[in-house]
């Protein structure tokens, strides 16, 4: 497994808090491994979940993509499937909670469904949808995130696949009107600027 390392700052109050540190100089920047993994659990319950002013719950999500060649060439899309309760693919997406940002919440949830983090993009837009669940209307956000990292093992493994697609198969594959709408905008950007 690849390992990166994050340098940790030891103060020199850290001579203080054990023997075990007796010996280390103070101010030393010691590597520590972290493995490719996401440690966190995915969030539960609408305790923090916003809604607008109408009642619309607020989700947000992200359209992560990844370039085949590096620095360019055919763009793929990452696909999620559904709970093991639902059939097909989508986006990751959830809900908007009140004490994280947009970006933070759409960062959140990819990481939680697909496993992936990376830099994300201004907005594609805002689409109304109806939940098919709960037969309430959803105003649903969606990102870029160009994935600069994949991880082997994430919150949500358990319960969804995930797949690289072309764009072409995205569109085709993905169940929701309202993300395949968010896909198109992406691809007209993506158009675009290229």
């Amino acid at each position: 497994m690849t390992e990166f390392y994050v340098s940790l700052f030891i103060s020199n109050v850290a001579s203080h808090l054990s023997p075990t540190f007796d010996n280390i100089p103070s101010k030393k920047i010691v590597p520590t491994p972290i493995e490719k993994d996401v440690s966190l659990v995915s969030r539960t319950g609408r305790d923090l979940q916003r809604y607008n002013t109408a009642g619309y719950r607020q989700v947000v999500g992200c359209v992560p993509y990844r370039y085949k060649k590096h620095g360019g060439g055919e763009i793929e899309v990452l696909l999620i499937s559904a709970q093991k309760k639902g059939k097909g693919m989508l986006l990751p997406k959830g809900g908007w909670e009140i004490d994280e940002s947009i970006e933070e919440a759409a960062l959140r949830e990819t990481i939680e469904e697909a496993g992936v983090t990376g830099q994300l993009e201004e907005s594609l837009g805002k689409w109304q949808y109806k939940s098919k669940r709960h037969s309430m209307i959803h105003d649903g956000y969606m990102f870029p995130l160009l994935v600069s990292q994949q991880f082997e093992r994430w919150p949500e493994a358990d319960i969804r696949q995930r797949k690289w697609v072309s764009l072409s198969e995205a569109i085709e594959l993905c169940q929701n009107s309202w993300m395949r709408e968010a896909l198109e905008a992406f691809i007209n950007r993506k158009c675009q600027t290229n």
